[in-house]
């Protein structure tokens, strides 16, 4: 089962290569009817495409990972999504045990002190929690762009996913950061605040800061560790 999905990525992305995004949803939405399932952290462009999801009844499963350290402002944009679109988004939460005893024996801001612990908090925060809510599903909707980083510049709108056994579908890869404001604000659809204080990239409030204009895309990530090691590990081939 696993290899004859692997083998659609090609004939899919044939399929999706020249559509809107809006009808490319679509699409793999009617050809793995509830199959699908799209990730979001309430940036720009996962915005963008709950908005598309919602707006026309797209029947794709939505979920975030609350790690239970986000910024208030990403909660609110959360609520108010929810609200505005009277459409549910399911969280899913860390094991208590496994965090439960990395805390105990390492501490509760252990990621500063390497990038193991660091790994290891994102691993028991976003990685293992995303491992649980991909399972048996066939299509994984991501908010990558190919504008976020030299290692995503060259990403195909389909992908396969090795580590998850699933097919990652990349809607907006080619839209720009203008573009995805752009389509935003001429909606009216709510955003992270925290975009409007030189956040990009937001994440968990203790490893996410602003950054000056010019900066890369990652900058405000993890800034105490090199570029190289700067992946949580929910992308880990992109």
């Amino acid at each position: 089962m696993t290899q004859m999905l692997k083998d659609r990525v090609s004939e899919l992305s044939a399929r999706v290569q020249n559509l809107a995004p809006q009808d490319a949803l679509a699409f793999m939405a009617q050809e793995f009817t509830g199959k699908i399932i799209f990730s979001s952290s309430f940036s720009w462009e996962d915005q963008a495409i709950s908005h598309f999801i919602f707006s026309n009844n797209i029947p794709v499963k939505v979920f975030t990972l609350d790690t239970g350290r986000l910024f208030t402002e990403t909660y609110y944009v959360w609520s108010r999504t929810t609200e505005m679109y009277n459409a549910k988004i399911e969280a899913y939460y860390p094991n208590q045990q496994l965090l439960q005893e990395f805390i105990t024996e390492r501490g509760p801001n252990s990621f500063y002190e390497s990038v193991e612990n660091r790994k290891g908090c994102c691993y028991i925060r976003k990685v293992e929690p995303l491992q649980r809510a991909l399972a048996g599903n066939e299509i994984w909707v991501t908010g990558l762009r190919a504008e976020h980083s030299p290692e995503r510049h060259d990403l195909p709108m389909l992908e396969w996913d090795e580590t998850n056994n699933i097919i990652k579908f990349h809607p907006l890869l080619h839209w720009t950061t203008d573009e995805v404001k752009a389509f935003i604000n001429t909606n009216g659809i709510p955003y992270n605040t925290l975009h409007d204080k030189g956040f990009v990239s937001i994440g968990c409030q203790p490893c996410t800061r602003a950054i000056m204009p010019g900066d890369d895309f990652r900058a405000g990530r993890w800034w105490w560790e090199d570029k190289a090691s700067k992946e949580c590990g929910l992308h880990a081939h992109s």
